[in-house]
């Protein structure tokens, strides 16, 4: 057991070890952790080791294979980045934000005037022609585009009165 552990002087090759590293990564941090991971990685290996092998050399090529594994690790990992920038670009608004306009234009809708509502709803909604709206509805052609003209207009107005900041509360009285 003396014999195979005087011919295995891993310490007598720490210095080759860590100039190689050294020269691979070209930072003295990065080049410990190279050393001190193909020390582990040979330890755990040792039985792989050829009797009468050159040690430094095994050793040496630990610490190669295991940079090029870190860089190969590591543009697999910036690829996955970038492919994720690519798709994060591509990205949608918050559904919860959908979600409040849609209950707003339906709150907006069911104010309207009952008329006004099935005329935009037959038009808007359903597809049909303002011919067939106004057939299904009972009414004049006439009639069912002055209801869709007024539902249009009052949703234009609701819509332009928030952007302008319009709240439904007044201040009432305070300092004249």
């Amino acid at each position: 057991m003396k014999r195979s552990m005087a011919r295995f002087d891993i310490v007598g090759q720490l210095g080759s070890l860590r100039r190689y590293a050294r020269s691979l990564t070209r930072d003295s941090a990065d080049a410990e952790d190279l050393v001190h991971d193909a020390l582990v990685r040979a330890y755990e290996r040792r039985a792989t080791f050829r009797t009468g092998g050159n040690p430094r050399a095994w050793l040496l090529a630990i610490v190669h294979n295991i940079f090029i594994d870190r860089m190969r690790s590591r543009r697999s990992e910036a690829a996955r980045i970038e492919q994720a920038g690519h798709l994060a670009d591509q990205n949608m608004p918050a559904s919860q934000d959908h979600s409040v306009r849609l209950s707003q234009v339906r709150e907006a809708f069911l104010a309207l005037p009952k008329e006004q509502r099935s005329a935009l709803h037959l038009v808007a909604i359903e597809g049909l022609s303002y011919d067939e709206a106004a057939e299904v509805s009972g009414v004049p052609l006439g009639t069912l585009m002055s209801r869709i003209g007024r539902a249009r207009a009052a949703l234009r107005e609701m819509e332009e009165g928030k952007a302008r900041g319009k709240h439904h509360l007044r201040i009432v009285g305070g300092e004249s």
